[in-house]
């Protein structure tokens, strides 16, 4: 490296200083007339000299005084290491002399670590970069005066500080520039190798169905260890559909405008049918379509006798400008006749081929007007080769339905009504109670399911106890307490409309002398046996049913009395076995509960 100049060098610097010291001398000394030796005065550091006849004491070099009573060490480096030692250097005063030590980064020319500049000898700078690999993997050195600096190289990244750095110092450090996988690009494939490192560049070809208008695309492996993605992208190439047609009733055709697309296509097929004489009845269907032809076809399973619209597009991702066709398909129908018959069954008349079996889809659908959450659906086939078919349907009472009816060969359905009547409702869940001298409990009434129909009115009818085996549920002639001629018949005691009975339950007290509906609830008789009968009534459709259970017994003595009434039949009563929870309520208010399991004999 360049250096500044250095003057006149060393030797002319030195030349003051030698002339202070000369002049510092102490006097010339001669005998003294008292006859002393001045040589035995001088001081220990200066040197008796004989100068023009004359014994003098002078100081050393390096020291100042008279040279017999003072010899002082001289600073020599007072005057600044720069004007003593040279530029980069640091000055060091000994007893008698100094001597000079370069900076650090700066070394003596004469190869030694002190010197005087008395003999040429100066400080020159340290070239750091020599030493190969001062700066690590990846680090460039430069020299500079008195020091060095690491920068990172080309292809390589600065990691854990800033530049310039010292790897002595810090732990700054020069990595390798790795970009890693190259980015992905919307609709585009990665194509070629390519390099990680810096510079190195990623090549990509877009998608079948997709093109480049702006030309290639790369992306570049940056100085920052990231990639530079391209501004250019796959945009989708835009495919028409041409020129539909309809052919064999069933069947369309059409033609692709594209050149630029070789491999195999997915159509989506939208079908929409709206049946002629049927305004309810819609086909709705997709097919897809998967082909390299230039003129796809396809030919579709519709209804006969319905209009379609026909809507044909392309799968995603692909976009194409999709086309629409309307068209009308033959009238064609080979179920005729269709009737129902015991409620739930149905027959019907069919046109083909003798002996030759046929496929019936049936698709049922069954609401109740009165229960909003009831819905049914049913979809089954079956196959007969009969020409006047038969079948009965598994229906739900108290239900309207629509079953729709199709024969496999002509895919034309047909659609009728059909509405079940209820049936009995189930039989009141009531705790029994047999009463003997002592006070009736209240009656909990529990609301029951409307699985047979809807549940119209609650009962309590009170009958004299001898009456009991007598009585048929379906007995419509029960009266009010009022109309009541003789203590012979029964009365109704109490009506309530099911939409008045809470969901959960309520108590009735029987006799408490209140009203319930048009009905007076009148106090039992002392001394008379009593039976105290629930009954549900189900009313739909003009159709009317009912189911009764006993809820109460009081007679003068304990006797056992069925829990549970049947209906009667031609003066028989129906054998039925059940479950029934009672309690025996007896004069002393204590009651005694059992579980029984008995048959009601006729």
């Amino acid at each position: 490296m360049g250096r500044r100049a250095r003057g006149a060098g060393p030797t002319s610097r030195l030349l003051p200083l030698l002339l202070l010291l000369r002049l510092a001398r102490g006097a010339a000394g001669e005998p003294g007339t008292d006859g002393l030796d001045v040589c035995a005065t001088c001081h220990e550091h200066a040197t008796c000299q004989q100068r023009e006849g004359k014994r003098i004491c002078i100081c050393n070099y390096g020291f100042v005084g008279n040279g017999r009573t003072q010899c002082v060490d001289k600073n020599e480096c007072q005057f600044g290491a720069t004007v003593v030692c040279g530029n980069h250097t640091s000055c060091h005063n000994t007893p008698g002399g100094f001597y000079c030590i370069c900076l650090e980064g700066y070394r003596a020319t004469n190869n030694n670590k002190t010197f005087i500049p008395n003999d040429g000898t100066f400080c020159t700078d340290i070239d750091e970069c020599e030493v190969s690999g001062l700066c690590r993997h990846g680090g460039r050195c430069v020299n500079t005066p008195g020091s060095f600096e690491c920068y990172c190289m080309d292809g390589y990244l600065l990691r854990n500080g800033s530049e310039p750095f010292h790897p002595t110092i810090d732990a700054t450090s020069c990595t390798e520039i790795n970009c890693g996988n190259p980015p992905e690009m919307r609709h585009a494939i990665l194509v070629e190798n390519h390099s990680s490192r810096l510079g190195g560049v990623a090549h990509y070809i877009c998608q079948e169905g997709f093109e480049s208008p702006g030309g290639k695309i790369t992306s570049v492996c940056t100085e920052k260890g990231t990639w530079r993605e391209s501004t250019l992208t796959c945009t989708e190439i835009l495919t028409k559909i041409n020129d539909v047609s309809v052919f064999n009733d069933t069947c369309v055709r059409w033609q692709m405008n594209s050149e630029r697309i070789n491999s195999k296509i997915v159509y989506v097929i939208s079908v929409k049918g709206q049946r002629l004489d049927a305004i309810e009845s819609v086909h709705e269907e997709t097919v897809k379509l998967t082909t390299d032809s230039r003129t796809p076809e396809v030919c579709l399973a519709l209804y006969p006798g319905t209009n379609y619209t026909v809507h044909i597009s392309i799968a995603p991702p692909r976009r194409s400008v999709p086309a629409v066709i309307g068209f009308q398909t033959a009238v064609k129908q080979t179920i005729s006749n269709i009737s129902g018959f015991n409620e739930t069954c149905l027959r019907w008349n069919i046109i083909k081929k003798v002996d030759m079996e046929e496929m019936y889809l049936f698709h049922i659908w069954g609401q109740r007007w009165y229960q909003k959450e009831f819905v049914r659906e049913m979809t089954f086939n079956i196959s007969t080769s009969s020409q006047d078919p038969e079948v009965c349907l598994e229906l739900h009472p108290g239900t309207n339905y629509n079953v729709s009816l199709r024969a496999l060969s002509s895919e034309f359905p047909v659609v009728i009504s059909l509405t079940t009547q209820i049936t009995e409702p189930p039989l009141p869940e009531v705790e029994f109670f047999m009463v003997h001298r002592g006070p009736l409990p209240r009656l909990r009434l529990r609301k029951a399911k409307e699985k047979n129909g809807p549940i119209s009115s609650y009962q309590v009818l009170v009958l004299p106890l001898a009456l009991q085996s007598a009585f048929s549920c379906d007995s419509e002639g029960a009266s009010s307490f009022f109309s009541n001629t003789s203590d012979a018949d029964g009365y109704v005691a109490a009506e309530l409309l099911a939409k008045d009975v809470p969901d959960d339950a309520m108590e009735i007290p029987i006799g408490d002398r209140l009203y319930y509906g048009h009905y007076y609830n009148a106090p039992l008789k002392t001394g008379k046996d009593y039976c105290i009968i629930l009954r549900i009534t189900s009313e739909w459709n003009k159709v009317r049913r009912h189911s009764c259970a006993v809820w109460a017994q009081v007679k003068g003595k304990i006797t056992f009395c069925l829990q549970m009434l049947s209906f009667f039949l031609l003066c028989s009563i129906k054998f039925i076995l059940m479950r029934s929870v009672f309690k025996i309520v007896t004069g002393d208010q204590n009651p005694i509960h059992t579980t029984l399991s008995k048959k009601l004999h006729s």
